[in-house]
């Protein structure tokens, strides 16, 4: 069977997810398609697809790079999308049936009835993609995420805290016509993570601290642009080498930290070096390393809690980690976790994507040129860091314990099974 994928061009969660997904699914012929952050993921664990086509402005609606997309999708057999509504949208039109996985469903915020979404939906011009795209022009980027859903014919959704509210809700706006839902747990390279837990402990880690900063890159977030928190967290590295004699030398991972910009920082005689790390490496580090430091995104804190290590949150990203943050308020995780109202406890930050990422960015910024600020920001994180360091192994088994309990499901390689069954090792690729 060719399959065709993609993933939500928005920092590396999405695109580690659909190489997650890839994975399982050897013995079909698995074709990448996207642009950005996404298939720059793509291309550095390219072992995970068969071919990778990356098209500048595939989320365009004309042109060599829409239609080129289109060619791809019309040739293939299976569309599988992370968190892409436009590659639903595509598939949906050249008549593919397609697999929508979403680890944040609960997270969108839909402003419109969800009759009126399914509504757009069911009258959607499937003559091409330029005609459903203007139909659904009216919709915001997460309401076109929840149409995708109503328009997939199975939809995979990671679970969290209010996934199953709005399950029912999308199960009650297709009045039955909606896709099968399937809710799973961790979207995770599961077969990485089993060769991992299988081997020895390492005696002696190669870091001390390890602290993931995530892809970074998104809608507004870039690595030279709507930066300050990038800037304010290499202000603050050097900063933490001085104040954590324990920590000598450190691993800040992520996707701002690649090829040209790959260094190493010294202060106080202990060493930072800042990497863009492939994600087996990467889960290599986080089984070893004994103390981690995430930016809270749900696929690196399923990898976290799948290795049996509870990391601490650090600052918010995007408006997303605030949300996140917030739901799991309930568990140890959410209730240790680093926050920018811990230096800034009036200051509201919007509640919407966009706006409450801009207010993130300038609160990082404000903290960043103010020294009055910054110490406060250098204070409270050193308190953060110095409760985490405190629990012992018992309450650290504890918070992943509860954590597993919060975001449990089915397999995902169970789930992927049943909808797109193993080959049979006989059978060509392209007839399954």
């Amino acid at each position: 069977m060719r399959i065709v994928m993609g993933a939500q061009n928005c920092g590396f969660g999405p695109a580690a997810e659909l190489v997650a997904v890839s994975r399982l699914l050897r013995g079909h012929e698995r074709i990448f398609v996207g642009d950005g952050v996404a298939a720059a993921f793509a291309r550095r664990h390219a072992d995970a697809f068969d071919e990778i086509h990356e098209i500048t402005g595939a989320s365009g609606t004309a042109g060599t790079a829409s239609a080129a997309i289109d060619g791809l999708v019309k040739e293939s057999d299976q569309v599988v999308s992370v968190m892409d509504a436009d590659l639903v949208v595509r598939s949906v039109v050249t008549d593919r049936p397609v697999v929508m996985v979403d680890s944040l469903l609960s997270f969108w915020q839909v402003g419109r009835p969800l009759a009126h979404i399914r509504d757009l939906c069911a009258s959607m011009p499937r003559r091409s993609f330029a005609a459903a795209d203007r139909h659904l022009g009216t919709l915001s980027p997460h309401e076109r995420v929840i149409a995708a859903h109503l328009l997939a014919t199975h939809s995979v959704v990671q679970n969290f805290p209010g996934v199953t509210h709005r399950t029912a809700e999308l199960a009650d706006a297709g009045g039955g016509a909606g896709p099968v839902t399937h809710v799973t747990g961790s979207v995770i390279d599961v077969e990485g993570l089993r060769v991992l837990r299988d081997l020895p402990r390492v005696a002696e880690p190669e870091y001390d601290l390890l602290i993931n900063v995530g892809g970074f890159k998104n809608f507004l977030l870039d690595f030279d642009v709507n930066n300050d928190y990038l800037r304010l967290l290499h202000r603050w590295v050097a900063d933490l080498l001085r104040d954590w004699r324990r920590f000598t030398h450190v691993l800040v991972c992520g996707g701002p930290f690649g090829a040209h910009r790959e260094q190493t920082v010294t202060a106080a005689g202990r060493k930072a070096d800042y990497r863009f790390v492939r994600q087996r490496a990467l889960l290599r580090h986080v089984a070893s390393t004994p103390h981690y430091l995430l930016a809270p995104g749900l696929t690196a804190l399923h990898e976290s809690i799948a290795l049996a290590q509870l990391p601490l949150a650090i600052h918010e990203q995007h408006y997303a980690h605030v949300f996140t943050v917030r739901q799991l308020d309930g568990t140890l995780f959410g209730r240790m976790a680093s926050r920018f109202a811990d230096v800034l406890p009036h200051h509201r930050i919007s509640e919407d994507d966009f706006a409450g990422t801009a207010d993130l960015v300038r609160i990082a910024g404000r903290i960043r040129e103010d020294d009055e600020l910054y110490a406060r920001f250098r204070r409270t994180f050193n308190e953060r860091i110095e409760h985490y360091l405190s629990l012992t192994p018992a309450q650290r088994e504890q918070g992943v314990k509860e954590l597993r309990g919060v975001l449990d499901g089915d397999p995902i390689s169970a789930v992927m099974a049943r909808i797109i069954p193993t080959p049979h090792p006989h059978t060509p690729t392209g007839t399954a």
